[in-house]
């Protein structure tokens, strides 16, 4: 917070030469100390420094109205002040001659609503961001705020290393922001990953009242959208071929094979979920876990199959051991152990995939596609698909399904030009 005082400015070079005067000042101190010089002078005996006021009894007061002066002086401090608490966390992204400036604006009589935008003009990204980054580690998800980082230096990077402002983000700005990625050879994959986090960002200072924006910028310009890839699902048979590989007993890819089936018998889960997994989330024959992604809780019934992997690894564990060896805490401390570990799953996971005889080039995300998929092919609903995935939007499960869609209209051409 500012400290903000009334003082008599006594240095000798302040000292007026024809009166031999001081001038009365507001002292502001943030990081660094300012002073606005009013235009009431006065010696040092006749100003109250205790009281912040000129003193009546004073002799070279005599020819002022004291009593109106000082009621002068002290709105000063009280719009200054006042002004220091309603901008409250904005406050910290301001120089001291920024607030200076506005404070004397302020004394003009300038709109509040005007003035707290021209000073949320000087926060960055970068500060807004290296905030909801400390939040997003705090609450263990550092895959967002390393998401979040490096889309901030990114940005920076196109604005020649410099910290962006928040006012600096404009259309034509993200415009020239995609163009030169573009140019680059950037895919468009990347250049919108990029730009929803900044989006992110940007929208969350709007929305906590760190900046008040003329217009915002993202609701005129459209994000690339992204280019969806190959279908990443699994038929049954290709399932069925992988349960019938035969690894070495506690090896590594015997590990990372029992992830894949399991991932797929708990209705698609993540990998991350996975292996934040303990033996407490396990109550009356269900695993009952929050997904990382969106904090949603849910329940899947143990199947046989899941309940012949967990016999092994539940053993000798207590209440909060990791269920599996991947085990992950989710803090930002041990995220860089959980990248290793799942880079080392889909490079084993190359080596299933070549012995099981599938083509494509298997990732962990696989299994949730082919539980969606498969599910879509037994004839299971798409709302319960969507609800068995724990996804939010109907539409998002929809896209997992486009490329069955497309084979079932395929097959279906088939019959009909036959």
């Amino acid at each position: 917070m500012a400290q903000i005082k009334l003082i008599l400015d006594t240095r000798e070079k302040s000292k007026s030469f024809k009166t031999g005067l001081y001038p009365v000042v507001v002292k502001i101190f943030h990081r660094k100390s300012r002073m606005i010089r009013l235009p009431y002078w006065t010696s040092i005996p006749g100003w109250d420094s205790k009281n912040m006021k000129l003193k009546k009894s004073a002799f070279v007061n005599k020819e002022i109205d004291c009593d109106s002066i000082n009621r002068e002086i002290a709105n000063k401090i009280n719009l200054a002040k006042k002004l220091t608490i309603d901008l409250g966390e904005t406050l910290n992204d301001v120089s001291v001659d920024t607030l200076v400036e506005n404070i004397k604006k302020i004394w003009d009589g300038e709109k509040d609503s005007e003035l707290r935008r021209n000073l949320a003009n000087e926060t960055t990204i970068n500060e807004w961001g290296a905030v909801l980054i400390k939040r997003k580690n705090k609450i263990k998800k550092p895959s967002t705020a390393k998401w979040y980082q490096d889309s901030i230096s990114a940005l920076n990077k196109f604005n020649g290393e410099k910290p962006v402002k928040f006012n600096q983000i404009t259309v034509s700005f993200l415009q020239e922001f995609e163009a030169e990625h573009l140019a680059k050879g950037n895919s468009k994959n990347g250049i919108s990953a990029y730009l929803r986090a900044i989006r992110a960002i940007y929208n969350s200072a709007i929305k906590e009242d760190i900046y008040v924006p003329v217009k915002n910028p993202f609701s005129l310009y459209r994000i690339p959208s992204t280019k969806r890839n190959k279908k990443k699902a699994l038929t049954k048979e290709k399932i069925m071929a992988i349960r019938n590989l035969k690894y070495e007993t506690n090896s590594s890819i015997w590990h990372t094979k029992n992830y894949l089936l399991s991932m797929f018998n708990c209705r698609g889960m993540n990998l991350i979920d996975l292996a934040k997994l303990q033996v407490k989330n396990i109550t009356e024959n269900r695993i009952h876990y929050g997904r990382s992604k969106t904090g949603d809780s849910l329940s899947v019934r143990i199947t046989e199959e899941l309940a012949e992997i967990l016999d092994y690894y539940l053993k000798n564990k207590g209440q909060n051991d990791f269920i599996f060896p991947i085990g992950y805490d989710g803090s930002p401390e041990s995220f860089t152990k959980y990248r290793s570990d799942r880079r080392l799953v889909n490079k084993l996971l190359k080596k299933i995939a070549d012995d099981a005889g599938i083509e494509e080039r298997m990732t962990s995300y696989y299994m949730r596609h082919s539980w969606a998929t498969i599910a879509k092919h037994l004839g299971v609903a798409t709302e319960v698909i969507s609800e068995g995935l724990g996804h939010h939007s109907l539409r998002t499960t929809q896209t997992y399904l486009k490329d069955f869609d497309s084979e079932v209209l395929d097959d279906a051409n088939d019959l009909v030009v036959s």
